[in-house]
């Protein structure tokens, strides 16, 4: 991956890496900082989990399958980007479970609240 170099006031070179939203979109970029990753994650994860619950309530989906169709969608989505796509060490973070559990319940929450929402407003008098 390029990578520009910069100078800092001392004459000494610097590695600057392309923002975080070039990264996310490139396959195997490199993630010094853990914590970005981990966010980059996490957001993926929330809008992920509200366009689920936008498509949920517009099919109309109800019950268990949603729920079940909704946590297989999340977890294979992020794995395979993890895995797949960034190809990061999974022990790098924690191991698999960490990965696959970095923001999921908020992420169910905001798949529910407009699951919700989207299927009462639609499908109700």
């Amino acid at each position: 991956m390029n990578q520009k170099k910069k100078f800092d006031k001392n004459g000494t070179l610097k590695s600057v890496l392309p923002s975080v939203w070039v990264r996310v979109f490139t396959p195997c970029s490199s993630w010094p900082d853990k914590d970005e990753f981990l966010d980059v994650i996490y957001w993926t994860r929330q809008i992920l989990g509200v366009v689920l619950g936008l498509a949920w309530g517009f099919i109309p989906l109800r019950g268990f399958v949603g729920l079940a169709l909704f946590s297989l969608l999340n977890v294979i989505t992020l794995y395979t980007y993890t895995s797949a796509f960034q190809k990061v060490d999974d022990e790098e973070f924690g191991g698999v479970w960490e990965l696959v559990k970095e923001g999921f319940m908020t992420s169910f929450a905001s798949f529910l609240v407009t699951w919700i929402m989207v299927y009462s407003a639609m499908h109700f008098d």
